[in-house]
């Protein structure tokens, strides 16, 4: 395929806090002549990262449904699909990912779609490396060393924190960690724009020379069950299981063999990435739809699909059938068994004690008291708030502040002003274990 007829796409990855928007910025800023449109994921109920970016006007399209990597890619195809009906608007594609995403499977998606494939060429992926931090996140965490292991350039970032006997240590760890990428060192993200763009890096056949299984996609769902079923009525029924709620496509027309399986699931992709709709016990499945089953109630809940004619159709469920022992019945109440059954195996796990705390309080704060709270929370629990972001109305200050941090390092620098737009603080901290109602009550104390 010819690449020169495609867009070139960078991934934009790395940890917490490494410096992902601030060279975002500096790339928008540079007068490289061309025209980007920009994709942001992000981690947590408050959107942050988008008002952080610089002419954040129509070319920054937002997600915010959490982890990249797994259940987004739904919405990574469709945001690109709508990209490609504006072809005469933009010329490049930056994909800012999460600082908690695996980019393996986002860089998957280029390959896996076939739509994309013909659109989109994957330039290569950056992966920015915090300098002073990295050491303690490679020990706690897997998506930090994946981030460096997928890089065709890993910016060492923030060189300016570490001396320089340290600093050939870690360029000298991240070198044995991936030996294919180029290293750059930087203070504040700023490098050349041609150490970042136009790389011509990514390599298909020696990523799967390093990883034969990249191209083994991750799913939204765990199960598929494909059933031959009569003209008729059918109960599908299920108990309390780990979650009160269940995803769920019931996919017509579905073939047993592998190949209509892999079909089938990367049209579920997209369907699980739209809104789901909820069906209570009782009621009726609907076909071709993404639904969510709700378990709350005590015991076995059952649910039902109508079949006009025979049909062979495929159960995409988001857990496996053991978890809730699903049952599904003909209208004389006998089990109609899977014919096929398929286990689809996710190939990372996110640390379950990983997760956001956001705080939206209108008002401002008072500075001495927001500082106290500030270093007591960094004194108690620092070293598990991996990352701090957000906006803070001062009181007596016309100006907004963007108030950013990275474990025991913080810091607040005025903004635009506040205008006639309300003076609404927003803060996200993404950390492990993370207490968030004691967290809220503190910031709430700082208030006038």
């Amino acid at each position: 395929m010819n690449t020169q007829q495609r867009v070139p796409v960078t991934i934009l990855t790395g940890f917490l806090g490494s410096g992902k928007t601030t060279l975002l910025n500096r790339i928008l800023t540079e007068e490289h002549g061309k025209r980007i449109a920009v994709i942001e994921n992000e981690y947590g109920e408050v959107g942050i990262d988008q008002a952080l970016v610089i002419n954040a006007d129509e070319e920054v399209f937002e997600m915010s449904n959490g982890c990249i990597c797994c259940t987004v890619r739904g919405d990574l195809i469709r945001v690109l699909n709508n990209l490609s009906k504006r072809r005469d608007k933009f010329d490049y594609v930056l994909v800012e990912t999460t600082g908690l995403a695996d980019p393996g499977p986002v860089a998957q998606t280029f390959f896996m779609d076939e739509e994309l494939r013909a659109e989109y060429a994957l330039d290569g992926i950056v992966s920015l490396v915090d300098a002073a931090h990295i050491e303690q996140q490679l020990g706690r965490s897997d998506e930090s060393t994946e981030q460096i292991a997928f890089a065709d350039v890993l910016v060492l970032n923030k060189t300016d924190l570490v001396n320089g006997e340290a600093l050939d240590g870690l360029e000298a760890r991240l070198r044995g960690m991936n030996r294919m990428a180029r290293v750059v060192r930087s203070e504040r993200a700023n490098v050349p724009v041609e150490t970042v763009l136009d790389l011509g890096a990514f390599n298909l056949d020696e990523v799967l020379e390093r990883r034969p299984t990249f191209l083994e996609p991750e799913y939204p769902f765990e199960w598929t069950g494909v059933y031959s079923l009569d003209a008729g009525r059918y109960e599908f029924s299920l108990i309390d299981g780990p979650d009160p709620t269940m995803s769920l496509i019931v996919v017509p027309d579905q073939g047993a063999d592998d190949a209509a399986l892999r079909v089938s699931a990367e049209w579920c992709v997209r369907q699980y990435a739209e809104p789901a709709e909820i069906i209570h016990p009782g009621g009726e499945i609907p076909v071709g739809r993404h639904v969510n089953l709700q378990l709350a109630s005590p015991g076995r809940k059952s649910f039902f699909l109508d079949f006009e004619a025979h049909v062979q159709v495929g159960l995409y469920t988001q857990h496996l059938s053991e978890e809730f022992d699903f049952q599904l019945r003909n209208a004389d109440g006998v089990v109609v068994p899977a014919e096929v059954e398929r286990t689809w195996v996710a190939q990372h796990e996110h640390d379950d004690t990983v997760g956001s705390v956001a705080i939206e309080r209108d008002g401002d704060a008072d500075p001495e008291k927001l500082n106290a709270w500030i270093g007591q929370l960094l004194r108690e629990r620092g070293v598990d708030i991996f990352r701090m972001k957000g906006f803070i109305s001062i009181a007596g200050q016309s100006r907004r502040f963007v108030f950013q941090g990275v474990h025991m390092l913080v810091d607040s620098q005025p903004e635009r002003e506040w205008g006639d737009a309300p003076r609404r603080n927003q803060l996200v901290f993404i950390g492990r274990n993370l207490d968030g109602q004691s967290m809220r009550e503190g910031f709430e104390a700082c208030l006038t």
